[in-house]
């Protein structure tokens, strides 16, 4: 994929950063717009490798990091919840502006209960995803439990989450206390997929019952097995791309199957790019999207058919379609061919 490092302005003029991920051809049947977890990221390991699988679908996504954190501007003891929805709204006003308005909204966690409110204000959006995410953002406040009175009490505490020193103060908790997400939520009117390890130690299962039974249909609910709250195995990740690019065709407007299956042959030309790491590489021939790698014998991730493996497919489909072709002319009584290579 193709990753642009981009920035735009919160609501309060502070630059955020951000990455626009696009297929190979540089055009997305559809943006989507993801939102990170709780004091992470949007360059998470989990992050890109979702939004890897969602380009290789042919989508675009925008993933950026909220106010105070990674590389974006301001404080993070200024911010709150509200806070990361006014920067999901702002994310999705600049994608509008500058490219086209996001018709899937992505959270992570924390960021899965931002989107839901987000949502409201976001009129384009058609399909809204949510991995691993609490139903009451006021549930993130666990991770600082021994911290909440000196927050209440003296106005501020400095935490220590996931390992990294972080200052909270009481307008955080407040905002948390004053969200009402079964109004929010059973005002979406949007198709939703609730995405949820039964294993997950950080937010518990409980909560995907409880924002599936707050919504409205259509929803549908994904389980992820074995998966950890961080998705900190690829094939975790990998596979919730995949199946949010699949559910998510049905609700977006993309072009005709008919334009991407039919080109002119004067523009069948094929595109193949590869990223700073790994063999993983995209592949766009006349309008299909293939991928090619290497075995993880050899370094690769094992994504798809090695280069070696399509010539010799192409090899093989050309003699099948031959063959095929020279029985149908014969008026042969052709059932199939098979064509086996090494």
């Amino acid at each position: 994929m193709e990753s642009r490092k981009i920035g735009f302005d919160n609501a309060r003029g502070e630059t955020l950063s951000a990455r626009l991920d696009v297929p190979v051809d540089g055009d997305p049947i559809a943006y989507a717009l993801f939102a990170h977890c709780f004091t992470c990221s949007k360059d998470l390991k989990a992050v890109g490798n979702i939004s890897r699988s969602l380009v290789s679908r042919g989508f675009g996504v925008l993933r950026f990091d909220f106010t105070g954190l990674g590389e974006s501007e301001g404080e993070f003891s200024e911010t709150n919840f509200s806070g990361n929805a006014e920067d999901i709204v702002a994310a999705a006003e600049m994608l509008e502006k500058d490219y086209e308005a996001p018709s899937i909204l992505i959270g992570h966690s924390l960021g899965g209960a931002a989107v839901l409110l987000a949502a409201a204000r976001l009129p384009h959006v058609k399909a809204i995803a949510t991995i691993g995410a609490p139903f009451d953002p006021l549930h993130v406040s666990h991770l600082f439990d021994e911290a909440v009175d000196e927050i209440k009490g003296t106005g501020s505490a400095k935490v220590t989450i996931a390992g990294r020193p972080f200052k909270i103060e009481r307008q955080f908790l407040r905002d948390l206390t004053d969200q009402n997400p079964t109004q929010y939520i059973g005002n979406l009117k949007r198709a939703l997929a609730v995405f949820h390890s039964p294993v997950d130690q950080i937010v518990g299962i409980e909560n995907a019952s409880l924002i599936f039974e707050a919504a409205r249909h259509p929803k549908s609910f994904i389980s992820l097995d074995h998966a950890d709250h961080l998705l900190t195995s690829a094939d975790d990740s990998t596979y919730v791309g995949a199946v949010v690019a699949a559910w998510a065709g049905k609700y977006i407007d993309g072009p005709p199957q008919e334009e991407v299956k039919h080109l002119d042959p004067h523009d069948n030309y094929v595109v193949a790019r590869i990223g700073d790491s790994g063999f993983q590489t995209e592949i766009l021939a006349n309008g299909h999207s293939l991928i090619a790698d290497e075995p993880r014998t050899v370094g690769g991730d094992n994504t798809g058919p090695t280069p070696y493996d399509l010539l010799v497919a192409g090899l093989g489909a050309c003699t099948a379609m031959t063959l095929r072709m020279y029985a149908d002319r014969n008026d042969w009584n052709l059932t199939a061919v098979t064509v086996k290579l090494h």
